[in-house]
């Protein structure tokens, strides 16, 4: 029986952690910038910036703006402000990478996750990435966190070719 009880209450514990990870704090970087290449682009050069995107997110779950266009090569970064009073994400990648990770985010809303080209930004907090896009195509950005995706918090990155 107390293995059982200890069980439950270790299981409840990780749980509350968990369900903690998205809540209003702000997220760390945890060491360096991972320089893996993505289907649309790799973790950008600070010192090879082109020019600065500002980004809006709101409670109204939308960003401002939501539509961009860049040009293959250019590395960019965006600096995303949250004038909201919740949390919100900016995630780069593919409409289907953002569906599958959507999902997850359901399932497990707790759930921690830090990549180049993602920032959490907190309840009137400011947060910024770094993105070379090197590589043409249409890509995707979206707010992950549960109910703000299906909401509608997306937009489009058009990356033009050379």
């Amino acid at each position: 029986m107390k293995l059982r009880t200890a069980a439950l209450l270790l299981s409840l514990a990780s749980i509350t952690t968990l369900a903690s990870a998205h809540g209003n704090e702000e997220h760390k970087k945890a060491g360096p910038v991972k320089m893996e290449q993505k289907p649309w682009g790799i973790a950008g050069n600070a010192k090879a910036v082109s020019r600065t995107i500002e980004i809006g997110m709101t409670d109204a779950m939308r960003f401002t703006p939501d539509k961009l266009e860049v040009r293959e090569g250019e590395t960019v970064r965006f600096v995303h402000t949250n004038s909201g009073k919740v949390m919100h994400e900016f995630v780069l990648g593919t409409k289907k990478e953002l569906d599958e990770h959507a999902a997850l985010m359901k399932k497990f809303p707790g759930m921690e996750h830090e990549e180049p080209y993602m920032s959490h930004v907190a309840p009137g907090k400011r947060g910024e990435i770094v993105w070379q896009f090197n590589r043409a195509g249409e890509f995707d950005f979206a707010c992950l966190l549960p109910g703000h995706y299906e909401a509608g918090m997306v937009g489009k990155i058009k990356v033009v070719a050379k």
